[in-house]
């Protein structure tokens, strides 16, 4: 038995996907040599700076053996990776035996790459040790040959080291239409995402009528169906397909993958996060939302132990989720989720622990209603008319627009590895976008 390990062939430019060469290697294992028993799709830390699309990479677990997967991989990844993108940077590893069986130090490699950055360097040392084969390529013009061995080696160890794992259904269009407009039956993907919602989700995007699953980068994916079961995954596929007015299907192949599991986030606290990196942080907001330049909204976050802050950022593209954070007032207590970069936690969903339901405003006079004026400093307020008094502002109550519990970001704009708060599993009452 293998695992292979396969990293970096994807490119923006080109549109090929590590995806597809997974499923082309899956079936030419099958095909000439043996089995295979899962493929895995990986999501690594969506913060790091080279990275391709999605930053996934992927795993076959055959019954082959490391010798015979090394070659067919590499002769598959030949065939397939594109050479002319500077950005791509292949990269192989294939570890003998069990996925169960890898060892500690491969398992938290794996775990730390969903948080961290690794180098090259350190990733071929463990590599070496293990015993593990591999191979790098790098097109020309790419300072870094074999860079996807660190995604790769991730890959290998993905299945002892994480324990969350959903589903997703990738329907693949023939490689030659790459690049040509997609055709795909948008009422199908309708009627078939809302028979199986919500253990399938982010196939669509209900409110902004958009199908979520239908990629628009110029690779071979026709469509990606996602969800917690797999037999509900491959019937929308299947629905989605067998409709007239989609365009006929090379291939299609189901992934396990930690898509929709929250897995790159990590408890921090304001004052010590670290640049590229996903966290949950408690704070309470200190400055009042800000719409700014380009339809982005900020606001301040303040952890009330130490007086240390932290800007978060809803942007522009995350669309309606902007009203619930434009909603929040100054003394609100939340839970924020999302990647720390230049600052700023850029959101990916949020939850209210507590709401301020109180402004001071200045008081009225009981006896004529109008609103008093400053009596001066410290003197408190007095209507001038009635000559009554009061010793300072009051509280009123505030409707707020806002609800205890999680928000998120919409399907359009959710991270593959953010979890939709349909998934349940959460500390408090959840208010999911469709």
């Amino acid at each position: 038995m293998a695992v292979i390990g396969l990293d970096d062939t994807d490119s923006r430019r080109e549109g090929m996907c590590t995806t597809y060469l997974a499923t082309r290697l899956a079936e030419r294992l099958e095909a000439t040599a043996g089995s295979v028993k899962r493929l895995c799709l990986i999501r690594l830390n969506p913060a790091v700076e080279h990275k391709t699309r999605g930053n996934a990479a992927l795993a076959v677990h055959t019954s082959v053996s490391a010798a015979e997967a090394f070659r067919l991989a590499c002769d598959e990844l030949e065939s397939l990776a594109i050479e002319t993108d500077a950005q791509t940077s292949p990269g192989l590893v294939v570890a003998p035996g069990d996925p169960d069986d890898v060892p500690e130090v491969v398992c938290e490699h794996s775990r730390r790459a969903l948080r961290h950055k690794h180098r090259l360097s350190e990733t071929l040392e463990r590599i070496e040790t293990a015993g593990y084969r591999h191979r790098g390529w790098a097109a020309e013009g790419c300072e870094i040959t074999g860079r996807g061995r660190i995604g790769a080696l991730a890959a290998v160890g993905a299945w002892a080291a994480f324990e969350d794992w959903t589903y997703e259904r990738i329907a693949y269009r023939r490689f030659e239409r790459c690049g040509t407009p997609r055709r795909v039956d948008l009422e199908a993907v309708f009627a078939a995402a809302d028979s199986e919602y919500p253990t399938v989700w982010d196939t669509v995007d209900r409110e902004a009528g958009s199908a979520v699953c239908v990629p628009n980068a110029p690779g071979p994916i026709l469509y990606g169906i996602r969800g917690d079961d797999a037999t509900a995954v491959e019937h929308v596929a299947n629905e989605i397909a067998a409709s007239d007015d989609t365009e006929s299907v090379e291939t299609q192949a189901t992934f396990l993958t930690n898509q929709g599991t929250d897995s790159h986030l990590a408890n921090g606290s304001i004052g010590s996060l670290r640049a590229a990196a996903g966290y949950r942080v408690d704070g309470v907001v200190s400055m009042p939302p800000e719409t700014r330049a380009g339809g982005h909204v900020f606001y301040e976050l303040t952890a009330p132990e130490t007086g240390a802050t932290v800007d978060c950022v809803a942007f522009e593209p995350t669309k309606r989720f902007r009203q619930h954070i434009r909603a929040l007032r100054v003394g609100d207590r939340l839970t924020v989720c999302g990647e720390h970069t230049d600052g700023t936690i850029k959101l990916e969903k949020f939850a209210v622990r507590e709401l301020n339901r109180t402004e001071q405003v200045t008081p009225e006079c009981p006896d004529c209603g109008r609103r008093m004026k400053s009596a001066g400093r410290n003197q408190g307020y007095r209507c001038r008319d009635c000559d009554t008094a009061a010793p300072g502002k009051r509280e009123r109550l505030v409707v707020r627009d806002l609800e205890r519990g999680w928000y998120e970001v919409p399907p359009l704009a959710r991270r593959h590895i953010a979890k939709p708060l349909v998934r349940g599993g959460f500390d408090a009452p959840v208010h999911p976008e469709r």
